[in-house]
């Protein structure tokens, strides 16, 4: 529970670092998101869900 916590923190100060250094940046991609299918949304994030499982899986055996 507690690498679920730090890895929470993490992503968090991650994401705030991005809008601190680059808000302009940060909106204007927002904006492109809406045009975006959810499919395609949905696929990426699957994706990056397979990604992080793989990557954490790897690291903890």
């Amino acid at each position: 529970m507690r690498e679920l916590v730090v890895a929470f923190g993490l992503f968090l100060f991650i994401e705030g670092l991005l809008y601190a250094l680059f808000p302009a940046k940060m909106k204007s991609m927002l904006k492109k998101l809406e045009f975006v299918k959810d499919s395609q949304l949905r696929s990426g994030g699957l994706i990056f869900a397979v990604i992080g499982f793989i990557i954490i899986y790897y690291i903890k055996n």
